[in-house]
């Protein structure tokens, strides 16, 4: 999966449609209650994530040595409402708001 890294200051000319509305979704005042997991794939990538696989469901998004750690959710595809919150959170560390 490759992604365009954009620096942050044109990084919503960089999103396409989705993924400005899933950043949207993430900094709305109403948290969602859950989030596809690929969309926050998506959007991760979109601002520059570098993305790796580890054991299990495990997955890293490393964005210039700012690390989240996110569980690939199964069975379902959604990540839930404290994972959303943590994204919200490190997308803010990374610089990035809609």
């Amino acid at each position: 999966m490759e992604f365009l890294t954009c620096s942050v200051g044109v990084l919503r000319s960089c999103m396409n449609k989705k993924q400005r509305k899933t950043l949207e979704t993430v900094f709305s005042k109403r948290m969602p209650k859950a989030l596809p997991w690929n969309d926050m794939v998506s959007l991760l990538g979109a601002v520059g994530c570098e993305i790796e696989e580890h054991e299990g469901s495990r997955v890293i998004f490393d964005k210039d040595g700012k690390i989240f750690h996110a569980h690939r959710p199964h069975p379902q595809k959604e990540v839930l409402e404290y994972v959303v919150k943590e994204l919200r959170a490190y997308l803010e560390r990374i610089g990035v708001k809609p």
